[in-house]
C-alpha cells in the first residue's frame, strides 16, 4: 500500500517529461508527495532526455521523485546517523562521550551560579530573609520548567535527523509542507525522513488542514522564513554576549580574593582570556571537549560540595523555597523592583537553547540523562547554597558577588581556578552551537557560504568555522570594553536567550501541530504556559533596555537583513538560473555539432545546476569559437561521510542522445577528503568511472530489450533510462524494472555482471551491433581524453533591471553584490590548474 500510494498517473509526452519534472525538481525542494520520501533506493527520476523526438502521449506511473543526491550519498558505504554509533559504544567510551557532552553541552547552563543572585538583587535589593526565600524559589522553578520541563523533555525530540536549533526545526517542517522559499538546496543528505500512514483521526486532519494551508498561503511562507532567520540573528547575537558574560563574572571573584583589584582590571585579565579562548576553537569540540570535560565534572562537584556545605553552616531552612507560595510573596513584598529582577533571575536558564542547538554533536538520551542526573542537582544544590550564605549575610557587596563571597576560604583559590575554567567552557559552548547554526543556515541558502572545518571523523557535526571564530572574538571584545557592568550585560543577555526561545517555542508548536499530531488541548496549554512565562520575562528585560543592551539588538538586525538579503538574492540568482536554462528542443535543434566546431578533448563544465543544460553553458557556445567534442557538466556535492572511497567517487548520467557525448557528473566527497588532488589522478579517475558506466548502462540496455521483445522502440527507449551507481548498482526508471520495484518494495537489485560480461553474443547480431556501438564510445572518450581536459568555469552575477524599485537596486547591484563578491566561491576547494583553466562572466538581470 505504501508502495503504491507513491506512485501518480498521468498522461505525458515522451519528450516534454523530463524538462517538466526538471522545472519541478530545481523550483521546489520538497516537491512531490511526502508519502514518497519513505523509499531511499529507486524510483530516481532522471534528467536524461529520449534519443527519439516522439509526440505520442503516454501514459506512465511515475516514481516517487527523489532527488539523486539523496540517493547517491546512501550509496557510500559506512553512510550512517550519528545514533547508530552511539549505540555501538562500550562502557568505556560511554564516560568519555559523557566527559564530552559535559564540556560542550552543558557549560553555559553551569556557570549561571555565578551572576544569577547578583544581577537579580542589584534590581531588587535584600530586605530581609523573604527577600532571599522568594528569589530562591523563582529560580528554582525556572530552572525546572525551562530547562527541565521544555527543553529536554519536549524540544530535544524535535529535532531533524539529530541536528538542532532553528534551522533544524524549519528544515523538518519543510519536509512536510512545501513552505520553502528557499533556493534548490537538500534539506538532509544523511537520511531521507520516511513519512509513515497514520490511521485517520481528528490530530491527522488538523495536521492535514495546517498543511494545507501553510502550502497555499505566500504569506505564511514568508513570515515562517522571517521567524527562523530573526531566531538566528539572535543566537548568533548570544554568541556574543554569552564569552563576555560568563568569563566577565568568573574574573570577577578577584575582587573578593584580592581587595585592589578594581573593575578596569577585570575588564583587562576578561579580555586576555577571551583572546585564549577562540584561539583555541579550532582544535575541534572531541579533542577540547575531552580535555575541559573533568573541568567541567569538578565544577558541578564544586557547586554541590559548596551548597551542601552552607546549607549546613548557615541556614539549611531556605529548603522551603521549594514551596511555590514563596514567588506569591516575593512579587506582593517588591511589586516593580520584583517585576525586574526577572530579568536575572532568566539568567539561571541560559543556555537552554545552547543545548538544543549544540545537540548535533551527542545523542538525545545522553544529554538528557546528564542533565537530570548531573547537571540540575548541582545546580540546585548551588542556588540552595548561595541562599543559605545570603540569609547571614545579605550586604549589597556580598550580594553582587554571592557565589564567590559563598566559597569558604579554605578552597577559594581552587574554586576561583576551575569556575575560570568552568566560564572558558560556558563560552566554548554557544560557539560551538553559533558555528551549528551557521552551517544550516549555509545549507539552506541564507548565508554566505564560509569556510567550514569538521574537526571528527566521528560525528559530522563537529565543525569550525575560523571567519565566524574571529569575528564573534572581534565583537565580544568591543561588547566587554564597551559595557563593563554585569547588571547591564545580563539585560543584554535576556533579550539575546528570551528572542531565541520565543521564536524556538513557535516552531515546536508547529512541529507538535503538523508532524507528531498531538491532541490540540495538550499542544495549546504547552504553549499558553511557557510562551506566557517568556513573555512574562521578557516584559522584564525591555525595560532596560537604556542600560546599553540595545547594542546587542542592533547587532541582531544586522545579522539579520545580511541573511534576508543573502536568501533574497540566492533566490533570484537561482530562479533565474533556471528559468534561462536551454531546452532540449535547442538542443535537437544545434545538432551533435551544437551549432560550433566540435574540437577533440574533453571539457569540465562545473556548475551549481544538478538538473537540466545550464544557460552558461550557452554562453561558452556564443562565446568561444569552438567547444570540445565531449562536455561533462561536474557538479560538486559534500555527502555525511566522512571519507568517500577513490573509487565511488563519480556518479554519472547521460544527459543528450548518445551522438552528442554530453554526460553530468556528480563528484562526491566526504566532508574529511581533501580536495588537492593531483590534476592527472583526478582526471584518470574520472574517465575510467565514465567508462565503467558506459559499459554497464550499455549492459542494462540490452538485458531489457532482451526481457521485452515486442516493445516497439518509443516503448524501449522510454524504459531504458538508467542511474548506475559506481559501485555496480542499477537504478532503472523504466516502467518494467519499476513494476519489480513496486512488488518486492525494495530498490532494484544489482545487475550480474557475471551472467552478462558483454553486452552481446557472437551469434546475436543485435548484440554484437550493440558492442560495436559499445566500442567505438569508448574509444571516441579515449581519444578526447588523449586530446586533453580544460575546466570551464562560469561565473554568474545579477542586476537589477533598469525599471526595478529604487530598494531592489540597492539591495541586489550594492548589498548582494558585495555579500557574493567576499564570500567563498563554490568552487574554492578546487585545485584547477591555470593552464587548463578557462572562465567565462554571465550576469543575469533580474
Amino acid at each position: 500500500m505504501d508502495s503504491m500510494d507513491s506512485m501518480e498517473l498521468r498522461w505525458v509526452f515522451q519528450d516534454d517529461d523530463d524538462d517538466e519534472d526538471d522545472d519541478d525538481s530545481v523550483m521546489d525542494n520538497d516537491n512531490g508527495d511526502e508519502n514518497s520520501r519513505q523509499l531511499h533506493g529507486g524510483g530516481l527520476e532522471s534528467d536524461e532526455e529520449d534519443e527519439e523526438d516522439t509526440g505520442e502521449q503516454r501514459l506512465f506511473r511515475t516514481g516517487p521523485r527523489i532527488d539523486s543526491f539523496d540517493v547517491e550519498a546512501l550509496e557510500i558505504p559506512s553512510a550512517h546517523r550519528n545514533d547508530n554509533y552511539y549505540e555501538e559504544l562500550g562502557v568505556g567510551r560511554r564516560i568519555i562521550l559523557a566527559f564530552q557532552t559535559l564540556g560542550v553541552v552543558f557549560g553555559d547552563v553551569g556557570t549561571s551560579p555565578l551572576y544569577t543572585f547578583g544581577v537579580m538583587f542589584t534590581k531588587v535589593p535584600i530586605n530581609g530573609e523573604e527577600d532571599v526565600v522568594g528569589a530562591l524559589s523563582l529560580v528554582l522553578y525556572t530552572l525546572i520548567l525551562i530547562p527541565l520541563l521544555k527543553y529536554v523533555l519536549v524540544v530535544l525530540w524535535a529535532n531533524d535527523d539529530g541536528e538542532g536549533g532553528t534551522f533544524a526545526l524549519y528544515s523538518l517542517i519543510c519536509r512536510h509542507a512545501k513552505v520553502n522559499l528557499l533556493p534548490n538546496q537538500l534539506p538532509s543528505d544523511a537520511r531521507i525522513s520516511s513519512f509513515r500512514l497514520k490511521v485517520p483521526s481528528p490530530e491527522l486532519e488538523r495536521s492535514l488542514k495546517i498543511k494545507e494551508r501553510l502550502e497555499t498561503s505566500v504569506t505564511l511562507k514568508r513570515l515562517l522564513l522571517m521567524l527562523v532567520l530573526a531566531s538566528t540573528s539572535m543566537l548568533i547575537a548570544d554568541g556574543v554576549v554569552t564569552p563576555a558574560m560568563s568569563v566577565m563574572s568568573a574574573v570577577g571573584g578577584l575582587k573578593v580574593g584580592v581587595a585592589a583589584i578594581e573593575q578596569e582590571h577585570v575588564v583587562m585579565i576578561s579580555a586576555a582570556f577571551l583572546v585564549i579562548l577562540f584561539s583555541v576553537q579550532k582544535f575541534g569540540t572531541s579533542k577540547v571537549g575531552l580535555v575541559v570535560g573533568p573541568a567541567l565534572f569538578l565544577w558541578f562537584c564544586s557547586l554541590a560540595a559548596i551548597g551542601i556545605y552552607n546549607l549546613v553552616k548557615y541556614d539549611s531552612s531556605v529548603l522551603r523555597a521549594f514551596n511555590p507560595v514563596h514567588i506569591y510573596y516575593f512579587f506582593k513584598r517588591n511589586s516593580t523592583k520584583a517585576w525586574r529582577a526577572l530579568g536575572g533571575c532568566l539568567l539561571c536558564a541560559t543556555g537552554s537553547e545552547a543545548m538544543f542547538a549544540d545537540l548535533c554533536y551527542f545523542s538525545v538520551r545522553s544529554v538528557q540523562l546528564t542533565f537530570v542526573f548531573l547537571v540540575l542537582p548541582c545546580l540546585l544544590l548551588g542556588y540552595l547554597g548561595q541562599a543559605a550564605y545570603l540569609v547571614e549575610h545579605h550586604t549589597e557587596n556580598m550580594a553582587e558577588l554571592a557565589f564567590f563571597s559563598s566559597v569558604p576560604s579554605a578552597v577559594f583559590w581552587p574554586v576561583f581556578l576551575i569556575a575560570n575554567l568552568a566560564a572558558l567552557i560556558a563560552s566554548r559552548t554557544m560557539t560551538t552551537a553559533t558555528f551549528s547554526c551557521i552551517k544550516q543556515s549555509t545549507a539552506l541558502g541564507c548565508f554566505p557560504r564560509l569556510k567550514i572545518i569538521h574537526t571528527s571523523r566521528k560525528f559530522m557535526g563537529q565543525i569550525y568555522i575560523p571567519v565566524i571564530n574571529w569575528f564573534l572574538l572581534v565583537v565580544c571584545l568591543v561588547f566587554v570594553c564597551s559595557i563593563s557592568s554585569i547588571t547591564e550585560m545580563g539585560n543584554a543577555y535576556g533579550i539575546a536567550e528570551l528572542g531565541v526561545m520565543m521564536m524556538t517555542m513557535i516552531l515546536v508548536t508547529i512541529v507538535m501541530l503538523l508532524i507528531w499530531q498531538i491532541n490540540i488541548i495538550i499542544v495549546l496549554s504547552f504553549l499558553v504556559i511557557f510562551l506566557g512565562i517568556e513573555l512574562a520575562f521578557f516584559s522584564s528585560v525591555l525595560g532596560g533596555m537604556g542600560d546599553g543592551s540595545w547594542i546587542i539588538l542592533v547587532f541582531a538586525v544586522v545579522m539579520f537583513l545580511i541573511m534576508l538579503v543573502w536568501n533574497y538574492g540566492s533566490k533570484l540568482k537561482h530562479e533565474t538560473e533556471v528559468k534561462q536554462k536551454l531546452s532540449m528542443d535547442l538542443m535537437r535543434e544545434l545538432g551533435p555539432n551544437l551549432g560550433t566546431i566540435r574540437a577533440p578533448g574533453i571539457g569540465l563544465l562545473y556548475n551549481e545546476l544538478v538538473k537540466g543544460i545550464p544557460a552558461i553553458f550557452g554562453h561558452f557556445l556564443t562565446t568561444l569559437p569552438a567547444i570540445h567534442s565531449m562536455i561533462i557538466f561536474v557538479s560538486v556535492k559534500y555527502v555525511p561521510v566522512p571519507v568517500v572511497p577513490r573509487g565511488e567517487r563519480f556518479l554519472f548520467q547521460r544527459v543528450c542522445p548518445k551522438g552528442y557525448h554530453i554526460f553530468r557528473c556528480i563528484a562526491r566527497y566526504g566532508y574529511k577528503d581533501a580536495r588537492k588532488e593531483n590534476q592527472q589522478a583526478f582526471e584518470q579517475l574520472l574517465i575510467e568511472s565514465l567508462e565503467k558506466f558506459i559499459r554497464r548502462e550499455a549492459q542494462e540496455r540490452l538485458l531489457e530489450s532482451d526481457g521485452d521483445d515486442d516493445t516497439d522502440y518509443e516503448d524501449d527507449s522510454s524504459s531504458t533510462r538508467v542511474l548506475i551507481a559506481p559501485n555496480g548498482s542499477v537504478y532503472s526508471l523504466g516502467v518494467p524494472l519499476l513494476a519489480e520495484y513496486i512488488n518486492t518494495s525494495k530498490p532494484i537489485s544489482e545487475a550480474s555482471t557475471s551472467e552478462a560480461a558483454k553486452p552481446g553474443t557472437p551469434g546475436d547480431p543485435t548484440g554484437s551491433d550493440a558492442e560495436q556501438s559499445l566500442e567505438r564510445e569508448l574509444s571516441f572518450v579515449r581519444k578526447a581524453k588523449e586530446s586533453g581536459v580544460v575546466y570551464l568555469l562560469g561565473h554568474g552575477n545579477i542586476r537589477a533591471r533598469k525599471d526595478s524599485w529604487f530598494i531592489k537596486k540597492l539591495v541586489i547591484n550594492y548589498f548582494y553584490a558585495f555579500l557574493r563578491k567576499n564570500c567563498r566561491r563554490g568552487i574554492a576547494n578546487m585545485s584547477v590548474p591555470h593552464s587548463h583553466l578557462m572562465q567565462v562572466g554571465m550576469t543575469y538581470m533580474v
